[in-house]
């Protein structure tokens, strides 16, 4: 296994990152703003993983051992923060949805990172008011630690538009659908068409990055027409595919 990078400040800045880089597993000593001014950014941990367009930013907690892996061409924006200040009272890794105001102050917080000055004092004040105020969003991919629903998720992960049910799916690795269905409560803390959708609109937000069609999109992610993965991609990221892919 490989040596897990150590880094004790969590820094602030802004980087690029181009499509398909790889930042390896670390972790740091305080908290972490993560946010992708443009691209997807997918954050990987022991627990799952988390993707991030460019309305959503992700909360990663002081110790928090995680990897990036860059989706298109990434605008990087991190801001560190002390581990014994927590705006957000938040423990685990979370996706927050980001307006035009608090794009802005992270944009303009990351792009001359220094020391503290009055202007970056009330600059740094307004962008932990807008953080707080920020929604939380549903959008973590939970991993599972049973080996079975291990074996079963990892079917979907290469290939999300397999339509099998979950019986059918428990005929493949050798398990009904209720022992399936208890573990996926119990170990993912969520149902199956609900995870299986988590996975859709991540590998979406992926293949977006890409700039693939939303039709392509659509068919290559499991759901039956353009229309319906719209549907579902407004109600979930406030916005159709095709906006996201022009931004």
């Amino acid at each position: 296994m490989p040596e897990i990078r150590h880094t004790s400040v969590a820094p602030t800045r802004t980087q690029r990152l181009p499509p398909g880089a790889a930042i390896e597993a670390h972790r740091h000593d305080d908290h972490q703003i993560v946010y992708a001014g443009r691209g997807v950014l997918a954050v990987t941990t022991g627990a799952g993983s988390w993707v991030a367009p460019a309305t959503r930013a992700i909360w990663v907690p002081a110790g928090t051992v995680h990897a990036h892996q860059a989706h298109g061409e990434i605008q990087l924006h991190l801001v560190g923060l002390p581990a014994d200040e927590n705006p957000l009272d938040l423990a685990t890794p979370t996706v927050l949805a980001v307006g035009p105001l608090l794009r802005e102050l992270i944009i303009a917080y990351t792009r001359s990172p220094g020391g503290s000055t009055p202007e970056r004092d009330r600059l740094r004040a307004v962008l932990l008011d807008r953080l707080r105020a920020s929604p939380q969003e549903p959008l973590h991919l939970p991993s599972p630690t049973d080996p079975l629903l291990r074996t079963l998720c990892d079917i979907l992960r290469a290939d999300p538009a397999d339509g099998r049910t979950l019986a059918e799916l428990g005929r493949a690795v050798g398990a009904s659908d209720r022992t399936l269905s208890r573990l996926f409560r119990n170990d993912l803390g969520m149902t199956f068409p609900q995870w299986r959708t988590q996975l859709r609109l991540h590998r979406a937000l992926v293949l977006l990055a890409g700039n693939m069609p939303v039709t392509t999109v659509a068919h290559r992610c499991g759901w039956s027409s353009a229309s319906a993965f719209i549907d579902v991609f407004r109600r979930t990221f406030g916005h159709t595919p095709g906006t996201h892919s022009r931004s």
